[in-house]
């Protein structure tokens, strides 16, 4: 397995075909943000591919100073259940080593419609020595929560992310609970 930053439009379009259908509408950027993003580095479009080059998934980062969001991530529904997230997640920690890894979840303990896929998600991202932050934040109006990897991320840090990364209509949206 391998990420690659540097791929063809056919991977390219493979990317924005999984990041459609694996994300709710109203938790997805515009694509077109991304894309803009990263060519101004704030960005990085990853894809997951296997040793025989096919498509396994993707993983979408947003970058300020020493920190890096783990916005989306995603492996395609032929890979699911196989151990290539976890070891896709491994990949994605050990490129970013040297800064501090985040990402946010649907928080657990909201009752949803999707709550049972929401325990999953956390309990993957737990087993794969992830750790929950002390704190809750509303993003766009849902609430997450803030896992880590090997590091402490305090709110204020976070929120520096969306201030320097986006507009500020964006970062008005991310709040503390």
């Amino acid at each position: 397995m391998k990420l690659s930053k540097i791929y063809s439009i056919e991977i390219l379009n493979k990317i924005e075909k999984l990041y459609y259908n694996s994300f709710p509408n109203n938790e997805r950027k515009p694509f077109k943000l991304i894309l803009d993003k990263c060519k101004q580095n704030k960005m990085e479009l990853i894809a997951i591919t296997g040793d025989s080059d096919e498509f396994l998934g993707l993983a979408i980062t947003i970058l300020y100073e020493d920190i890096v969001i783990l916005d989306y991530f995603a492996i395609s529904p032929n890979y699911r259940g196989k151990n290539i997230g976890s070891e896709a997640l491994q990949k994605i920690f050990n490129l970013y080593e040297d800064k501090r890894l985040l990402l946010e979840i649907e928080d657990p303990d909201v009752v949803s419609e999707n709550q049972a896929e929401r325990i999953r998600r956390k309990s993957f991202y737990l087993k794969n020595n992830m750790t929950v932050m002390p704190y809750k934040i509303s993003l766009f109006d849902i609430q997450m929560e803030v896992l880590t990897y090997n590091c402490f991320v305090s709110f204020e840090d976070y929120h520096s992310v969306f201030e320097n990364v986006f507009d500020k209509s964006v970062s008005d949206k991310v709040k503390l609970i």
